[in-house]
């Protein structure tokens, strides 16, 4: 079968089924695991790399009133390697490629391949992605093992942390504006040990104000913005336009502030979520160290602004 995914998390869960060898076309944000690198990419972003968040949002704003698509599909890519099945997303048109943006595409394909739309909001819905992935790439018995061992590690974590006192926890996925967390982060918190003080589990991240955000006063804050490695989230956190209570928030003032790779573990859904869960555990929880997972390297970076 010859499979072609328009996205990230599509691509972790193929790779953890085992259908590598299977994949012949990826997005460019397709980088986890490296193997995922060396396959051909199909689908490009419009907008520039290296923009200030600020700038991004704008652009962003700009391309959606304009109905226009902010991903560009290689036709010509894709009608050479003449896919079976073709996975996509219809979650956010920000962050990936979307049924829209493939339809001019497949009019120049020589047959019509199968689509498989992905839409999860939560990490039960995640655990089904897998089975529906496994099951229209022809391989349905490997979900079942990969998905109990996924929930295994979530168990393990919830057993770490029983009993103890549970945070107030911020998350933010976008500093400019503010965005909280959303769909399955708030969930996330919640199996590691902590309360969310402003997302909602299953819902949509939107744009919040200060105000709402200076208004949750939390023990932690978490900054993982959408698309961001650790390192870049450190440095939009060291630029980024904080209302001046921003010091004064308990987390601030205590030091619990951490940049986390929002790319890899809390806005891809796909099996690093479960990374993720562990990686805020630790945060959360850090006398439970020893029994929690550790972090993977370059996962957490270190804050470079100073609390006031």
């Amino acid at each position: 079968m010859r499979i072609v995914s328009l996205i990230p998390s599509a691509t972790e869960i193929l790779f953890l089924l085992g259908l590598d060898s299977e994949i012949c076309g990826v997005s460019h944000e397709c980088d986890f695991p490296p193997a995922a690198r060396a396959k051909r990419i199909v689908v490009h972003p419009r907008i520039p790399r290296g923009l200030a968040a600020g700038e991004i949002e704008r652009r962003v704003r700009e391309y959606v009133a304009r109905s226009e698509s902010l991903y560009a599909v290689d036709a010509a890519a894709l009608a050479e390697i003449d896919p079976d099945l073709i996975i996509t997303q219809d979650l956010c048109h920000v962050c990936a490629a979307t049924p829209d943006d493939l339809a001019a595409a497949l009019n120049g394909l020589p047959r019509m391949p199968r689509i498989l739309t992905l839409d999860p909001k939560s990490l039960d819905e995640v655990y089904a992605d897998i089975r529906r992935v496994a099951e229209a790439a022809g391989c349905a018995p490997k979900a079942a093992p990969a998905i109990a061992a996924l929930r295994a590690r979530v168990a393990a974590v919830e057993h770490a942390v029983a009993g103890r006192p549970r945070p107030r926890v911020l998350c933010l996925e976008w500093l400019d504006p503010p965005y909280p967390g959303g769909h399955w982060v708030p969930e996330m918190v919640e199996h590691a040990g902590g309360i969310d003080v402003l997302g909602a589990s299953g819902v949509p991240s939107t744009a919040v104000t200060w105000d709402a955000v200076l208004a949750t006063q939390p023990d932690i804050a978490i900054i993982m913005p959408c698309g961001y490695g650790a390192e870049k989230a450190a440095s939009e956190y060291a630029v980024a336009p904080f209302p001046p209570g921003w010091a004064e928030l308990p987390a601030v003032r205590a030091g619990r502030v951490y940049c986390v790779d929002g790319s890899s573990y809390y806005s891809r859904s796909g099996p690093r979520l479960i990374d993720g869960i562990e990686i805020l555990a630790g945060l959360l929880h850090p006398e439970c160290a020893d029994k929690i997972v550790h972090a993977p390297a370059g996962a957490i970076a270190p804050i470079a602004r100073a609390a006031s």
